[in-house]
């Protein structure tokens, strides 16, 4: 990406102030967005687990195919322990 300072349109700088709240804002709205991908993530890694192991308890051999049996606990990885459909 490059590098650009915030600045007017006529290539005024920015008021000490205006920008403190511009790299603020920015780290909100970045902050937010990092805690919503990890929450996804934690809703995908329940999916993956509970399927593992409902494959394992059937008698599939996961190891043949490369895939890791679900470690204890792993179908627990959504956030707060709460339940796909709590999560939705």
């Amino acid at each position: 990406m490059a590098d650009k300072k915030p600045e007017a349109k006529a290539g005024v700088q920015m008021s000490k102030d205006q920008m403190q709240g511009y790299h603020l804002g920015a780290l909100e709205t970045l902050i937010k967005e990092r805690n919503e991908l990890a929450r996804i993530l934690g809703i995908v890694e329940q999916l993956v687990a509970m399927h593992l192991k409902s494959l394992q308890e059937s008698g599939f051999d996961l190891q043949k195919l490369g895939f890791k049996a679900p470690a204890a606990g792993a179908a627990k990885q959504a956030p707060k322990g709460k339940k796909i459909e709590e999560l939705l």
